[in-house]
């Protein structure tokens, strides 16, 4: 049985549909990147996995039970096992970073204060900032943020470790590391990972699977070497970053050619 099973799901925000009847499986230890462009979905399946948000209709399954319906100590259990790592790291500035990796210990478990020491001390040393943890947020690198954030999500030791644009706003050598980083710590913590990103050579490297969206509905799911040779013109036109026709669109020309006419001087 898949570990995550999403089934027609449908949502809408004020009447505007953003995701579009998907269905997908996720299985148990594979690397499932959500790929596409900005206002794809992505973003709106990740909450919708996460349960922060009810679709309009369909289900969305982590570990056999539906989060769409599921009572409230179901949905608790299964927010356990999920570890999350958020686009803008979400540390909190006025905490340690050991502190930061310590609060979901300090949350939902009853162990003893040294233990949560060494808990914290293993999961910094896995993302490598063991010697960093008496730091603030503020005095990191953006890329070194990040890396805290990805500590905090293993704190609980997650069966799925979900990433949102982990390579964002870094440069390309430090997106190359958290890729490896990423790599490691799947096969060291053998953990389902789901990652969120728009960054082609960061997809290609990590995934197992990529499922692509546009505008809502997967434009294609399958392997590295299948998203590659496909010839989805929605699919190649995102590989190839073939620019999109809204620079062509007879409402935007038509813009452009009444704000040149106001320029012109008067006779």
């Amino acid at each position: 049985m898949p570990i995550i099973s999403i089934r027609d799901l449908v949502v809408e925000y004020d009447g505007r549909r953003i995701l579009d009847g998907l269905s997908l499986d996720i299985e148990h230890g594979e690397t499932m990147v959500l790929l596409g462009g900005s206002g794809s979905g992505k973003s709106t399946l990740l909450r919708q996995i996460l349960a922060l948000e009810r679709p309009k209709s369909g289900s969305v399954s982590v570990k056999g039970i539906d989060i769409t319906r599921c009572s409230t100590a179901e949905l608790k259990s299964v927010r356990l096992s999920l570890g999350v790592a958020f686009q803008s790291a979400a540390l909190f500035n006025s905490l340690s970073i050991e502190d930061n990796v310590a609060l979901t210990l300090r949350e939902h478990t009853s162990l003893a204060p040294s233990i949560v020491r060494l808990v914290v001390g293993m999961k910094l040393a896995a993302v490598g900032l063991a010697d960093f943890g008496k730091l603030h947020p503020q005095e990191l690198s953006g890329g070194m943020k990040k890396r805290a954030a990805v500590a905090r999500a293993l704190a609980l030791d997650p069966e799925i470790l979900v990433l949102d644009e982990p390579s964002a706003g870094l440069d390309p050598i430090v997106a190359a590391e958290l890729d490896e980083l990423i790599l490691v710590l799947k096969q060291v913590f053998q953990m389902t990972v789901i990652v969120v990103t728009h960054e082609m050579a960061s997809a290609f490297r990590i995934a197992d699977r990529i499922a692509m969206l546009y505008q809502g509905r997967f434009a294609l799911i399958g392997t590295r070497d299948e998203i590659r040779a496909s010839q989805n013109p929605r699919v190649r036109q995102f590989l190839d970053r073939v620019p999109g026709d809204t620079a062509k669109t007879p409402a935007l020309a038509g813009y452009f050619e009444k704000y040149l006419q106001s320029q012109e001087p008067n006779e």
